[in-house]
This record gives structure tokens, sequence and C-alpha cells, in this order.
């Protein structure tokens, strides 16, 4: 099955170097997207642009894909699963909620001169980058790609009701899957309360598990593909 890897802000299609290769060995077909405005120059593009190169990607698919978002990208693999819901096996979100229709994607940290740039590391203290030790900090800082404030301040558009029958697994590395049943049965996720199918599951990671783990990320992803093969 083709999985199409989409990473949060300031990563591009190299976030994934690590998790490729163990895809591959499992029978997948693993396609990193690098995003308009995330790594291939484009200071002008939007968070449409950035919608449709996944959607783009779906549809350059041989068969029904697993589109997995990470962080803040989560919103862009339900947007495709909105946009093609009939072409969509399944959504994979890790370490994110996806934002509703009307909801702006990622405004939520300070924009300098039209990009967000990367804010350091006093905002994920704690859990999120409790596994990434100096050097790791030092080498994603240096590799971080400020997001256009087009795409940061877009706003999400979803029209279709079918993406709530796509099946969607919930990747929950820095909180557990118990947290995360409870923060949307409480209404923080109103997009996954409505899911018709959806599972929760754990990985013992922080935010970044493409990084720090890489082989039990690929292994999960394999496995939430091969459950889907069929759909």
């Amino acid at each position: 099955m083709d999985i199409l890897l989409i990473a949060g802000l300031w990563l591009d299609g190299s976030a994934w170097d690590d998790v490729v290769p163990r895809l591959t060995e499992l029978g997948h077909r693993p396609v990193p997207l690098t995003l308009p405005g995330q790594g291939d120059g484009a200071a002008a593009a939007t968070l449409d642009d950035q919608v449709a190169a996944v959607v783009a990607a779906v549809d350059a698919a041989p068969g029904k894909p697993l589109v997995v978002g990470h962080s803040a990208a989560v919103s862009l693999a339900w947007a495709a699963a909105d946009a093609r819901p009939e072409k969509v096996a399944g959504v994979a979100m890790i370490g994110g909620f996806p934002a509703g229709d009307g909801r702006a994607y990622a405004d939520f940290l300070p924009v300098h001169e039209g990009w967000m740039p990367f804010p350091g590391w006093e905002p994920f203290e704690g859990p999120d980058a409790a596994d990434l030790d100096d050097d790791a900090r030092k080498r994603f800082a240096a590799a971080a790609l400020p997001v256009p404030e087009a795409v940061v301040k877009g706003v999400v558009r979803l029209t279709d009701e079918r993406r709530f029958e796509v099946p969607v697994t919930l990747v929950c590395p820095e909180f557990t899957p118990a947290q995360a049943r409870e923060w949307i049965a409480a209404g923080d996720s109103p997009e996954l309360a409505r899911a018709a199918r959806l599972d929760c599951v754990d990985i013992d990671s922080g935010h970044w598990p493409m990084l720090t783990s890489p082989f039990p990320l690929a292994l999960l992803l394999a496995g939430v593909a091969d459950l889907h093969a069929d759909t």
C-alpha cells in the first residue's frame, strides 16, 4: 500500500528518512511529501497549496493510500480525506487533532516578516521533547524550516461529511490513548468525536517519533496499512 507521509511544521519530507526504509522492508510504498512553502522555497505558498499537494499525492496513488499526518499536518491528512473520501483507505494522525471547518490551521505561535520560524524549545519542554537529547535538539533547530504566514493562518475548509466514514488511527506519543479519548469525549476534538471508526494507539516517544522512534513507528504504520489493505 502507498503510505503518504506528511510531517508537521518546520519539517520537510526528509523527516521520514529513518522510517521509509523500514516501511519498504515491510512491503509498503512510503511516499514522504515536501509541502509547498516548507522545503521547496515557495515563499508565497498558502494552506490551500499544501492541501492541494496532499490531494494530488492521493490522486497519484495506484490504489487507496494510507494518509499519515504528524502534529499540525493531521489537518492536512484530514482535509485529504474530506476531498477524496472514496480514495483514502485510512488516516493516521500522529500527535495531533484535526482542525474543524472554518478554523485556522496553525495560528498559535509568533509570525515574523511573513514567516513562522521554529520558536526554540521552550514551548515544547516536558513530554514533547523529553526524548530529544541536546545534540538532537541542535540538529532539529538547525534544519527547521520557517513556514509561510499564509499557511499557518490559512483557514481549514471541510465540505464532505463522508470523511467521517474514513477509518482514523490516532497515534499517541506524548499523551496516552486514555487521555486522547478523554479529551475527545470532553469536546476538544469535534471532528474525531464524529469519526465512525477511531482507534487510539500508544507509542513510547515524544512529539517527533519519526526522529526518535522510527522503527516502532514504521511497524505501527505498517500494521495500520495492513489492516486497511482490502478496503
